[in-house]
């Protein structure tokens, strides 16, 4: 049997005194309200996975439980699935201080943020000293706890403060900035959730090569090569040489970032994916007609072409080979880090070229 500290005896003790004075003041218990818990365990008992699920099977229980949740909130179905899918990547990106709810559900809540800053008991489950330590755990099953490993308690948390604010857009900004007092934060889930929207589905993680099978170019990992301009730089990206002209297009879902120039890269086009991951395309000749910042593209879609820009002031064309520079960076929340995009561009490469043999 789990040994009581004298602090959960407290915290008991206390939690008992607060029921009593909140019933006996005529206010709602803490625990959800009775149709809202019972919705819940109707979900549950529609969707709780079993054993080891597919990754298309694990995506339908994910979107299953997000319908679930925005009909009894009133919350977009894709504002909670931007919501969870940053909080996915920031996993990916900080395993060791990071841990999902559940396989469906990614949202980590810190202990002192559900437990309360100054809660005596870090693992503290009980929604009466939760509160009264301003935490933000609450039992949204109807158990009697507030578990964070539980995921309708979790999502009650979540849709608790978003329901505060609203439902503009505007005041969904609001809301992400109260929580995670982060910009950065704020445009990742709002792009995911753009995207979602505009697809209508979860599975957006397909992929293409960035300039089209049949042209001529080649490449080779060119990672951490010494730079010959700006100054004592290391090479982040990969260069694929190609003939002026020749179109370079999105490698995956997600949305056009930045575009415009830079004196290092010349014309270049940022686009952000759903896996919070940053492409940069560098040293264009130019851009498709009509691509702009905030635009939604996808796999294949042409961006621009290639060519020498860059190394100087706008418009410095020619000082060295035409080609594409193409890096690639992942959020870690606060600051983005570089990695090796050559593996990648190789599978890309050949899965293409697998469905275009299987096609013909």
């Amino acid at each position: 049997m789990a040994r009581i500290t004298p602090a959960r005896q407290w915290l008991q003790r206390t939690a008992v005194l607060l029921s009593c004075a909140l019933l006996c003041s005529g206010a709602a218990p803490l625990a959800s309200a009775a149709g809202q818990a019972s919705a819940v365990r109707s979900v549950q008992a529609t969707a709780e996975p079993s054993g080891k699920l597919s990754a298309k099977e694990l995506l339908k229980q994910r979107r299953e439980l997000l319908d679930s949740w925005s009909a009894i909130t009133g919350i977009p179905w894709f504002r909670l699935a931007a919501i969870d899918q940053y909080e996915r990547t920031l996993n990916k990106a900080l395993p060791k201080k990071r841990m999902a709810t559940s396989d469906r559900l990614a949202i980590f809540i810190p202990h002192e943020q559900w437990a309360g800053p100054l809660n005596p008991d870090p693992e503290d489950s009980m929604p009466v000293s939760i509160r009264y330590f301003n935490g933000v755990g609450v039992d949204g099953d109807g158990d009697g706890l507030a578990s964070r490993t539980s995921e309708q308690d979790v999502l009650q948390a979540v849709a608790g403060h978003y329901e505060k604010y609203g439902p503009s857009d505007q005041s969904f900004a609001l809301a992400l900035w109260d929580y995670y007092h982060n910009s950065r934060a704020v445009q990742r889930i709002q792009q995911f959730a753009s995207l979602y929207e505009h697809y209508g589905r979860l599975e957006l993680f397909d992929h293409a090569f960035p300039l089209p099978i049949s042209s001529d170019y080649s490449y080779r990992s060119t990672w951490g090569y010494k730079r010959g301009w700006g100054g004592r730089r290391i090479h982040e990206g990969t260069d694929i040489f190609a003939n002026y002209g020749v179109p370079v297009r999105s490698t995956s879902y997600g949305v056009v970032e930045m575009k415009g120039w830079n004196r290092y890269g010349g014309w270049r086009v940022g686009i952000r994916d759903i896996d919070n991951i940053y492409h940069y395309y560098a040293h264009l000749s130019g851009f498709e007609k009509g691509l702009a910042v905030g635009n939604i593209v996808e796999p294949g879609q042409v961006i621009g072409w290639v060519g020498s820009s860059g190394y100087g002031k706008p418009g410095t064309q020619g000082k060295f080979p035409p080609h594409l520079h193409y890096g690639i960076y992942r959020d870690r929340g606060l600051i983005e880090w570089a990695f090796d995009p050559y593996p990648l561009l190789r599978h890309w490469e050949q899965n293409e070229n697998a469905r275009l043999r299987k096609n013909r």
